[in-house]
């Protein structure tokens, strides 16, 4: 609602940016109003800079509007509405909104909307994974964030019998999909997991046999080539299956345990990304 015009005067308050200055209109131009115009519509009018203001700025003040919780150090970061406890040193880096217990060491680096506990060095990097670990490659000279990169997640869950299952990303039951930029990505990964047994009623082996494997390939689009290899094994697992898999756009990795064996499951997975 526009503030009324006081009976007397042809001037009234405009707009108060961000300083907490007060511009004044006269109905068709800006006014710099004097004390007695400022004063009249309640607010303050300082003499030593010539302005009328609606308070009186600080950079505490500043801090305590944005986020207390957030450490900032270097030009041109900017963390977004909803970040809560995120580090940074550096320049020009971004965390968008709704994310927590982050942080970033580099420059021009980003984690995405939503994003918790993850960590970006280097430059041009950006981290779509919760609790993702990202190393920047510079983006081929600065051309985009995420075009050349390395980074490790960790997935885990359980197999009840011979199911297959979607590991959870970052053991976040409510997020099992791998988010990645799905044009022109190519992109390498090793995952290396364990599953253990950790209960059931199959009479061949026992609680503790276990069984560790690697996954390597390379994905574009929704296709993948992988290879899986047997690093390891002790007792009667049975057949197991560990491999990235695809639920429309989105990948994931899921596993298969085997008849009545309780299995645990964790993987650590690394990705080597490129756009083109």
């Amino acid at each position: 609602m526009a503030t009324p015009y006081l009976n007397g005067y042809s001037v009234k308050p405009a707009s108060v940016d961000s300083l907490g200055i007060v511009s004044f209109t006269d109905g068709t131009i800006a006014v710099t109003p004097n004390q007695q115009q400022c004063e009249a519509y309640g607010y303050t009018y300082d003499r030593a800079s010539g302005t009328c203001k609606a308070f009186t700025y600080s950079t505490s003040l500043e801090k305590s509007l944005n986020n207390q919780s957030n450490y900032v150090r270097g030009a041109n970061n900017t963390t977004e509405t909803g970040t809560n406890n995120t580090h940074i040193m550096g320049e020009s880096n971004t965390v968008k909104g709704l994310s927590r217990n982050n942080i970033i060491v580099g420059s021009n680096n980003e984690i995405a909307n939503g994003v918790n506990n993850a960590v970006v060095f280097g430059n041009y990097g950006l981290a779509q994974r919760p609790g993702e670990v990202v190393i920047g490659g510079g983006g081929f000279s600065g051309a985009g964030k995420g075009y050349a990169q390395s980074s490790v997640i960790t997935l885990t869950g359980t197999t009840v019998g011979a199911t297959t299952t979607d590991l959870y990303v970052n053991g976040d039951s409510a997020n099992v999909i791998i988010a990645r930029d799905k044009i022109n990505l190519f992109t390498g990964f090793e995952a290396k997991i364990i599953a253990i047994r950790t209960g059931g009623t199959h009479h061949s082996g026992a609680i503790n046999d276990r069984k560790f494997n690697r996954v390597t390939g390379i994905v574009l689009g929704n296709t993948v080539n992988q290879t899986t290899t047997l690093l390891a094994s002790f007792g009667s697992l049975g057949t197991i299956t560990t491999n990235i898999a695809f639920r429309g756009d989105d990948m994931l990795f899921q596993v298969t345990g085997n008849a009545n064996r309780n299995i645990s499951w964790s993987c650590t997975l690394n990705l080597y990304e490129v756009i083109t």
